[in-house]
């Protein structure tokens, strides 16, 4: 099994920075899929996720293993200090099993968002919006670009 990203892109955008491992794709609501083997998918949420909910101080399952999941479904939870966040399937096919060492550990989603703090495992096809690591990075530009005009709009008034 992959055990973490090889090459990755260096983010930095205002007062956040990350490494974003260059082999796995992304979504616009800022999860990430690595390809682990015969299409099985290990899925996770980026760094910048977890830097907007917090510290992570639980999670949850919905779905058993062997479930049938859809693109879109809810098969989980993720709760932060500052948040909760459902998470939703990128993957259309089986539900394998979440990450057994979060149930030990559930801060290892911030500590290492694209290795050790992988959410769940799924078998399937992948959403096809799913974007490389040079799409998501404009994504991210943007949505940081968003956040700071609202804090400039806020201070101002």
């Amino acid at each position: 099994m992959n055990t973490g990203p090889q090459k990755a892109l260096h983010y930095k955008r205002s007062h956040f920075a990350t490494q974003l491992p260059a082999d796995y794709l992304y979504t616009a609501s800022h999860a990430w899929i690595a390809p682990v083997g015969q299409n099985q998918w290990r899925v996770g949420i980026t760094k910048f996720a977890t830097r907007m909910l917090g510290e992570m101080v639980d999670h949850g399952f919905e779905k058993e293993p062997g479930a049938a999941v859809a693109l879109g479904d809810i098969v989980g939870w993720v709760e932060g200090f500052k948040a909760i966040s459902d998470l939703y399937c990128v993957v259309t096919g089986q539900f394998r099993e979440g990450n057994p060492a979060l149930r030990e550990n559930v801060k290892l989603i911030s500590k290492d968002p694209y290795a050790a703090g992988w959410l769940y495992l799924v078998e399937g096809t992948p959403d096809p919006k799913c974007v490389k690591v040079e799409t998501y990075r404009d994504i991210l530009d943007k949505t940081i670009d968003r956040m700071l005009e609202k804090q400039k709009k806020q201070e101002s008034e």
